[in-house]
């Protein structure tokens, strides 16, 4: 392989500094293998440890920056991400795999976040209380968590670390940033974009590498205040056992199970439209993807045929051609893993409808939307998740049993219904066991202003996005003074 036409090297950032380490690793296009975006720096302990530093000795001036400094730092950055949305995203698109459109409507929401936060510190608002004593006066205000190490996943390379390390830098807060190593591009101009846009040096470190080889030093450092993590529920409960010996905070999106209820009453056009979309946009990867279909036995065969035959009309190839509806899964190790269900849904008794490997002019990760039907809730499919192209059906008698399927799983993030029944829609949004519930939409895709977050295995501590993620990165302050 050789480095494409427009590819470059990118070092890590620390203490507002380019620093190149001893190792460099390729950023491959899962589009065509041969096709290297970049060579990006690896990190070592000793790189993860001055990033840490670095974030040390920026911390008390930026902790009391003014709100309008802050501001104005997320409010360029969220304004030049967006103006650079068709060059941000062809990159985005290239590295992971997202179809361009989906590529610049991430970058777009990336720059919205941004400018959203730059809001927020603005209105970083405190209480005065009455004391019950006489002649005192209570205050209770907001300060900074401190340091805080930011590790973000491979599926949203620009959103999920904008909407961490945006409120994080609002609120006064410096940021040891890890990106996932499959996608280090789109995190590397996030943080570029940052700096340039007026961080003083230090706010926001950049360390790219293997978590197995750095995660130590950014989830066990006594220095390290905060983690936020996105990622599998197995390395967030090892980065929660090595954070609590020490208290540190941590912020932990660990992935769903998420049931699509479709009632017998539901729209059938709507329904497989919002299947189509929940289970099998962006390629599957999504930690909110509709990966169980529980379906009425009223509608579930002329559900299951439309859907079939709408997931065959789909196009699967190179994420930066036009019309393309799905592109590749991002490895090859995730690829393996999605074959690996699929033989195992087989071997356990349900039928498979697509999921075939798909051949293109380069050579790519693409497998075709499969859909696994005649399963049950005991099911692997239907218990771990694949995160992948892959939707299970799982047929019940009515909505009492679809109710009680959706919410058997150890999972809670996100569910959903298809009804034309608003008794229906309202009973099931407060009886299912999720964190966001959605009715006749898919259930990936939320707005950046709300909370986001589940339940069980899939979240643990404060909601992230919004005004919500204040929680997190502040700590309160009770102050009393005497009249």
């Amino acid at each position: 392989m050789n480095l494409s036409t427009g590819s470059a090297r990118r070092s890590h950032i620390i203490g507002g500094k380019d620093v190149s380490g001893d190792a460099w690793t390729p950023n491959i296009n899962p589009s065509d293998t041969s096709d290297v975006v970049g060579e990006y720096a690896h990190a070592s302990e000793a790189d993860a440890a001055a990033a840490v530093e670095a974030a040390c000795a920026a911390l008390p001036r930026w902790a009391l920056a003014t709100p309008q400094e802050r501001a104005d730092v997320l409010d360029r950055a969220g304004s030049e991400v967006i103006a650079r949305a068709d060059e941000l995203g062809d990159l985005l698109a290239r590295e992971e795999g997202k179809t361009l459109p989906e590529a610049r409507g991430e970058v777009i929401r990336a720059g919205q976040i941004l400018k959203f936060h730059g809001g927020q510190a603005l209105r970083n608002a405190g209480e005065i209380i009455d004391s019950v004593r006489p002649g005192l006066e209570v205050t209770v205000t907001r300060e900074p968590l401190g340091v805080v190490s930011v590790i973000t996943p491979w599926n949203f390379p620009i959103a999920i670390p904008a909407w961490k390390i945006a409120p994080a830098l609002a609120y006064g807060n410096t940021v040891v940033f890890k990106p996932a190593e499959l996608v280090p591009g789109s995190a590397w101009e996030l943080a570029d974009t940052l700096r340039r846009a007026g961080l003083p040096e230090g706010v926001l470190n950049l360390v790219m590498g293997s978590g197995r080889e750095i995660g130590s030093v950014l989830t066990g450092s006594p220095d390290i205040d905060g983690i936020t993590f996105t990622g599998s529920v197995l390395t967030g409960e090892r980065i929660l056992q090595t954070a609590t010996p020490q208290r540190t905070r941590v912020q932990l999106e660990m992935g769903g199970k998420n049931p699509l209820v479709v009632l017998d009453d539901a729209d059938l056009d709507i329904a497989v439209d919002v299947a189509l979309q929940g289970a099998f946009g962006s390629t599957g990867q999504r930690c909110t993807a509709s990966s169980r279909l529980i379906v009425t036995r009223g509608i579930h065969d002329r559900f299951v045929a439309a859907l079939s035959a709408a997931m065959r009309g789909w196009r699967v190839d190179d994420a930066r051609t036009e019309g393309t509806q799905m592109g590749p899964v991002v490895d090859a190790t995730q690829l393996a893993q999605d074959e690996h269900y699929l033989r195992t849904a087989t071997t356990e008794g349900g039928q498979v409808i697509g999921g075939e490997r798909v051949e293109r002019a380069a050579s790519g990760h693409f497998l075709a939307p499969a859909l696994v039907v005649g399963t049950d809730s005991s099911m692997t499919v239907n218990r771990e998740e694949v995160f992948g192209p892959v939707a299970s059906v799982i047929e019940v008698d009515d909505y009492d049993e679809a109710l009680a399927v959706a919410n058997d799983t150890e999972f809670g993030l996100s569910s959903g219904i298809v009804t034309s029944s608003l008794a229906a829609a309202t009973h099931f949004r407060r009886h299912s066991g999720a964190g966001m519930v959605m009715v006749n939409v898919p259930t990936a895709g939320v707005d950046y202003h709300v909370p986001f977050g589940g339940r069980r295995a899939s979240s643990f501590g404060p909601r992230e996005q919004g005004t919500y993620a204040r929680e997190f990165f502040t700590v309160a302050k009770t102050a009393y003074v005497k009249a």
